[in-house]
C-alpha cells in the first residue's frame, strides 16, 4: 500500500539555534524592547538585512573558504583559510532560536558553504557580523520609528539627533538604537506605547 507524502508549504519556516555570546544576545533582547517586537523576529530581520548587506558580505568574505556569489560580485575562497567551525568565543555563550523562510535558509546555506560551517554556525557569524553594522541596525531602528510616529514627531526627532550629534563632545556619533535607548532609560514609562513615550520624552526637553 503506497503512502501518501505530506506536502510541505513554500512559506514552512525553518528553525536555525545558533550559539551566541551573551553580549549579543543581550543586544538583541535589548533591541527587541525598545522597538516592541520578538525576539525571533529581530534576529531574523538582522539575518535577512546582513544577507543584503554588500559591508556584511565584504567583512564576512575575509573567511570564505569557497567561492560565493553575492549580486554581480563573485568573491573567491581560499581553503588555506581556517575554518571557524570549531573557534569557540571567548565568555559566556547561548543558544537562541531564529526562523527563517525557505528562501532565506537557502541563503544562509549558501553563506555556510562559503565559510565552510553549519548553517546554525553561518547564522551566528551573520547576525554578530549585522548587528556590528552601525548604517543596518540604524535602518532597522528608523524604520520601525517610521511605522510608530506622525511625520511631526518623527521630524522632530531627528531634529534632536542632529542636535545631539553636533554637540556632541566624544568623537562617536549617536544612533538612532543609541537615541532609543537613551529615550527608553530616561522616560521609563510602564507603557510599551513608542508614540506616548517618545512624546513625553521631548516633552521634557522643551
Amino acid at each position: 500500500m503506497e503512502t501518501k507524502k505530506r506536502k510541505v508549504r513554500s512559506d514552512k519556516k525553518r528553525d536555525v539555534k545558533p550559539t551566541i555570546s551573551s553580549n549579543l544576545k543581550h543586544c538583541i533582547y535589548r533591541l527587541s524592547y525598545i522597538t516592541s517586537t520578538p525576539v525571533k523576529d529581530v534576529a531574523e530581520t538582522l539575518c535577512e538585512k546582513g544577507l543584503r548587506s554588500r559591508k556584511v558580505m565584504d567583512y564576512l568574505s575575509t573567511y570564505f573558504r569557497r567561492d560565493l556569489k553575492f549580486a554581480n560580485t563573485i568573491y573567491i575562497g581560499d581553503f588555506e583559510r581556517e575554518s571557524l567551525q570549531r573557534k569557540v568565543q571567548t565568555g559566556k555563550n547561548e543558544r537562541i532560536t531564529i526562523r527563517f523562510t525557505q528562501l532565506s535558509y537557502e541563503h544562509i546555506s549558501s553563506l555556510a558553504r562559503a565559510l565552510d560551517v553549519t548553517p546554525s554556525k553561518a547564522t551566528a557569524l551573520l547576525l554578530d557580523a549585522s548587528i556590528r553594522n552601525t548604517n543596518l541596525l540604524n535602518a532597522f531602528v528608523k524604520t520601525y520609528l517610521h511605522d510608530h510616529l506622525d511625520g511631526n514627531r518623527m521630524k522632530e526627532l531627528k531634529e534632536v539627533l542632529k542636535y545631539i550629534n553636533k554637540n556632541n563632545p566624544y568623537q562617536e556619533e549617536i544612533s538612532w538604537f543609541t537615541l532609543l535607548s537613551m529615550i527608553y532609560e530616561d522616560v521609563k514609562e510602564s507603557t510599551s506605547n513608542v508614540k506616548d513615550i517618545v512624546h513625553h520624552w521631548m516633552k521634557k526637553y522643551k
